[in-house]
C-alpha cells in the first residue's frame, strides 16, 4: 500500500508538537506513553508516510487505543485536525492484514450490518433483555471476559413497549411556533427510547410541530470513527435526502435537532465527509447548516417560549445536580454554555464536576471494544463525580450517558443519570400539573 494513501501528510504538517494536547489526552494521562497521545500518533503517522515506520499490529493497536474525543483539538494552537488524521488512516489500514481475520470481519459486520439495520438492533437488544431478566451476565459475568463484566452493571435495556419507533409527526402544543425534524438514531430507540420521547414532548411544549422522518438507522458516526467512511458517506447520503426538503409552512428549511452529540457533531460535518463527491458536496453544506444540538437549538431559538414555564418549575430530582460535557458536544461543536442556561432556568442547585470536559471512557463503540481501557478512563471521572457531590448527572449523549449509568451502577453510588431532555421534560410536566 501506498503511504500516500495511509495517511494525510499535508495535514499531518500542522502538527509543531508544541506538547499542549499532552494534558489533555485521556490515554496520555492514563499510560504515560508518548506514543498514546495526539502529536505521537501524529508522529507514528508521519513515519509511515515518510517511509521510516512500517504498519504492525502494536501500531494499529495505539490508533484503536485513542478515543477520538477531540480534547486535544480544542487545546491545539495551530488548529490540527486530529480526528480527520485519525479517520484518514483507520480508514486506509481497516483491512490491514495486521489484524486477524475475524477481528476485521466482526467489525465490518457491526458496522455494514447490523447498526445499519433497525431489525437486527431491535433483535440484539432483546436478547440482551433476556440475558439480563434470566441473570446470565450475574451468574456468568466473570467468565466472559472483560464484555461479560461489564454487562453485569449495563444499565437494563427496556421492555420492548418502550423500545417502540416514534410517529412521523408530533403536532406542536399550544401556538404553533415553528416546525423542526429530529433524528431518531441507532442507540437512542433501542436502549433509551425514553429520551427520544422527552425530545419529542419538550419540542412540542416550545412550539414546534416534530418530524420524524424514516431516515437510515445510523447517521455514519461510529462508521466514521471506526475505519469505514465509504459507509459512513453512504449513511451521510441517506440522511441528507431523508431531511433535506423538509420546510416550514413558510417554506423555510425546518431545522434538525439532534439530541446525540457524537450524532450533531457528525452531522455538522457532512460538507467536510462528502467534499470530494461534487454531487453531493454542496447539498451536505446546506443540510449541514442546519443541524442544531438540541440544548443548542433550544437555548438559542426557543428559550423565550420555554423559560416561563421553566422558572416556575417544581424538579423532584436529587440534589445537586450537575452537567458533564459530552466530548463531541463541547469539542465537536464549541456547544458548553447552552445546556447549563437551559438548566439554570430552573429553581435546582447546579454545581460543577471537575474537569467536565473530560472523557468518561464511552466513545462510541469504544466500551464495547475495549472494555477494561473504557472503565480506567472512567475512574477518574466517577471520583470527580463523587467530590462534587452531585446526585444527580446530566448530560446529552447516549453513550455517555450509557457509561456513566454503568460507572454508577459499578461504584453503587446514589446518583442518577438523566438526558437534559428528560430533565426538561420533567420539569415541564410538572409545571403542566400545576
Amino acid at each position: 500500500m501506498n503511504p500516500a494513501d495511509i495517511v494525510d501528510y499535508a495535514k499531518s504538517l500542522d502538527c509543531v508538537h508544541c506538547g499542549l494536547c499532552l494534558r489533555t489526552c485521556p490515554t496520555y494521562q492514563v499510560s504515560g506513553r508518548e506514543s498514546s497521545s495526539p502529536r505521537g500518533r501524529i508522529h507514528l503517522m508521519r513515519a509511515i508516510a515518510e517511509g521510516d515506520a512500517s504498519v504492525d499490529i502494536h501500531l494499529l493497536d495505539e490508533l484503536d487505543y485513542c478515543l477520538v474525543c477531540r480534547n486535544c483539538e480544542s487545546a491545539c494552537p495551530s488548529g490540527v485536525e486530529y480526528s480527520h488524521l485519525l479517520a484518514h488512516t483507520k480508514d486506509a489500514l481497516s483491512d490491514h492484514g495486521a489484524r486477524s481475520w475475524f477481528q476485521r470481519t466482526a467489525l465490518r459486520l457491526g458496522l455494514r450490518h447490523v447498526l445499519t439495520s433497525r431489525l437486527l438492533i431491535s433483535l440484539n437488544a432483546s436478547l440482551l433483555r433476556i440475558l439480563q431478566r434470566t441473570g446470565v451476565f450475574r451468574l456468568l459475568g466473570r467468565h466472559l471476559g472483560p464484555v461479560g463484566r461489564s454487562m453485569k452493571t449495563f444499565p437494563e435495556v427496556p421492555a420492548a413497549e418502550e423500545r417502540r419507533e416514534l410517529q412521523p409527526l408530533y403536532k406542536a402544543r399550544g401556538k404553533r411556533r415553528g416546525t423542526v425534524a429530529i433524528l431518531e438514531g441507532c442507540v437512542m430507540p433501542a436502549l433509551l427510547g425514553r429520551v427520544n420521547r422527552a425530545t419529542v414532548r419538550v419540542l412540542q411544549e416550545a412550539g414546534r410541530d416534530v418530524h420524524v422522518p424514516r431516515s437510515p438507522t445510523c447517521c455514519g458516526a461510529l462508521q466514521a470513527h471506526n475505519g469505514d467512511l465509504d459507509t459512513a458517506r453512504d449513511l451521510a447520503r441517506q440522511t441528507i435526502a431523508a431531511h433535506e426538503s423538509l420546510q416550514d409552512e413558510g417554506r423555510t428549511l425546518a431545522p434538525i435537532v439532534v439530541n446525540s452529540a457524537g450524532c450533531s457533531a457528525q452531522m455538522k460535518e457532512y460538507g467536510q465527509l462528502l467534499a470530494d463527491d461534487p454531487e453531493w458536496k454542496q447539498r451536505a453544506e446546506a443540510f449541514s447548516s442546519r443541524v442544531r444540538d438540541f440544548s443548542e437549538y433550544l437555548a438559542e431559538e426557543a428559550l423565550a417560549e420555554l423559560s416561563p414555564q421553566l422558572n416556575a418549575a417544581e424538579v423532584d430530582l436529587p440534589m445537586p445536580l450537575t452537567f458533564d460535557d459530552p466530548c463531541h458536544l463541547c469539542h465537536g461543536q464549541g456547544v458548553r454554555t447552552q445546556p447549563r442556561i437551559l438548566l439554570d432556568q430552573l429553581n435546582v442547585e447546579r454545581v460543577e464536576i471537575d474537569e467536565s470536559e473530560s472523557c468518561c471512557g464511552s466513545a462510541g463503540l469504544y466500551s464495547a471494544l475495549r472494555p477494561d481501557d473504557s472503565r480506567e478512563i472512567l475512574g477518574p471521572r466517577l471520583a470527580a463525580l463523587e467530590k462534587s457531590g452531585a446526585r444527580t448527572l446530566v448530560t446529552a449523549n447516549p453513550g455517555c450517558h450509557l457509561q456513566w449509568q454503568t460507572g454508577v451502577n459499578t461504584a453503587e453510588l446514589e446518583v442518577q443519570v438523566l438526558h437534559i431532555a428528560e430533565v426538561l421534560d420533567r420539569a415541564l410536566q410538572k409545571t403542566d400539573e400545576a
